[in-house]
């Protein structure tokens, strides 16, 4: 076989794998720092079922960041992590074979051959000692880890994601920890915002939380989808809170979701007390601080047109400072939430301005400018009084061609402008409009 054929053999078996290289992920740059610094707040102590996951996406980010070492580290620790995890008494087993995988890439992608080729015989041979039930179906195994790691990649893969994870329950319905995942990712689904979930969800979260009891999280997204529903779950989720604050307070321990419960159904006085004696309980997490400062920024922006005493904003905006010093290469939406927090205060509204021009002048991919051209739009409209280029700026968001919440608002704004009929621009924004559509 001449080198050219090998190359293609070898280039087809990679391509025919099952591991985050073929999964067509396809992350942004600043989709991959928000991912690091994402997993990076998940607790890593033994015992989470899915660090080997945690591990192996860790390594795909790491790689496609430049961190070649890393990305070694991190799929090593995988496979040491699954090997812990399922405590078979074997090295070996189809948990394995995403990892194996990842390897195979990265091998060949740096140029070590010979190193692909063990990982891509090492995939095969797995296959055949656990095979799938069908020619046409994955291993149980290897659909949980897809729809693990598709879930945190937009809507249409989290949808895909729950398929994916009834697939693996149906073949292996015995793994409590996919049958809680698969809740929530029902709950990121359905659930989003003021929707209310349907009995036949709820009821399955319900069974899933009374399966994994030690599910915090689960249980505090289970008493948000009651709540919705009209139930008094105060006490609840107080009671909750206790039990979530005598463990360690990782991304995935049910603080995030609680804040956001207490926030809603509780008090927002409560929420900030919460956060702010999670913060005293672990002064080093850095996403404590972050949720900390979502606080108290609903806090102000719930109390846009009423005075707020000046240490509630000057907490907001401390916080805020630090979030963004512990989370350098996160998107900009915190420093947009410092602007505005800045312009609750007349004083403040050059702060307000230099933020916003900063980031203006700033290199961002296009999903994050979109958001920032929205934002700025608003901004310049109430905090401004600048219709005019509050008008351009939601121009700017909408021509640019990537859909989201913030490219919907914008084209609403200037649809309602248009229907007014009252704007010295109308002409300019019905032109816009009729071209954004052809």
């Amino acid at each position: 076989m001449s080198a050219a054929q090998s190359q293609m053999t070898m280039e087809t078996k990679l391509g025919a794998l099952q591991c985050h290289f073929t999964w067509d992920l396809d992350p942004s740059r600043s989709e991959l720092f928000r991912f690091r610094d994402m997993l990076e707040d998940i607790a890593t102590e033994e015992g989470n079922s899915w660090l080997g996951h945690i591990y192996n996406l860790q390594g795909y980010i790491h790689y496609h960041l430049g961190f070649t070492e890393d990305a070694r580290l991190f799929f090593s620790r995988a496979a040491e992590a699954f090997r812990q995890m399922r405590n078979t008494g074997s090295d070996e087993g189809p948990w394995l074979v995403v990892n194996y995988g990842n390897l195979a890439w990265l091998h060949h992608q740096l140029g070590e051959q010979a190193e692909s080729e063990t990982y891509l015989s090492k995939v095969d041979t797995l296959l055949k000692q656990y095979p799938s039930p069908s020619e046409d179906k994955l291993h149980p195994e290897i659909y949980a880890e897809k729809a693990w790691t598709l879930m945190k990649f937009g809507r249409e893969k989290t949808l895909l994601a729950a398929d994916y994870f009834e697939r693996a329950i149906r073949m292996q319905p015995d793994m409590v920890e996919w049958q809680t995942i698969h809740v929530i990712v029902l709950e990121i689904i359905y659930g989003h915002g003021d929707k209310l979930l349907d009995e036949n969800i709820l009821e399955k979260m319900r069974i899933a939380k009374e399966n994994d009891p030690d599910n915090l999280y689960l249980a505090a997204l289970y008493l948000k989808a009651c709540a919705k529903k009209g139930r008094k779950i105060e006490d609840e989720a107080r009671e909750l809170a206790e039990k979530v604050l005598r463990k360690p307070l990782s991304r995935h321990s049910g603080i995030r979701p609680l804040l956001t419960l207490y926030r809603i159904y509780v008090s927002e006085d409560e929420a900030i007390g919460l956060a702010e004696e999670a913060l005293e309980r672990q002064p080093d997490e850095r996403h404590l601080k972050w949720c900390a400062a979502m606080c108290y920024k609903w806090r102000v922006y719930s109390h846009w047109d009423n005075p707020l005493e000046p240490r509630i904003i000057d907490r907001a905006i401390s916080l805020h400072k630090e979030v963004i010093s512990l989370y350098p290469d996160s998107s900009p939406k915190v420093k947009i939430a410092l602007a505005n927090i800045h312009a609750k205060l007349n004083l403040s509204q050059a702060d307000a301005d230099q933020i916003y021009q900063d980031l203006l002048e700033s290199d961002l991919e296009p999903a994050d400018r979109q958001m920032l051209y929205s934002s700025y739009a608003k901004y310049l409209h109430f905090n401004r009084k600048d219709s005019y280029k509050s008008v351009e700026y939601h121009m700017k968001a909408a021509e640019i061609p990537h859909q989201s919440a913030f490219r919907t608002g914008s084209i609403i704004t200037l649809e309602k402008i248009k229907e007014r009929r009252r704007h010295p621009m109308c002409r300019e924004i019905e032109e816009f409009l009729a071209n954004l559509e052809e």
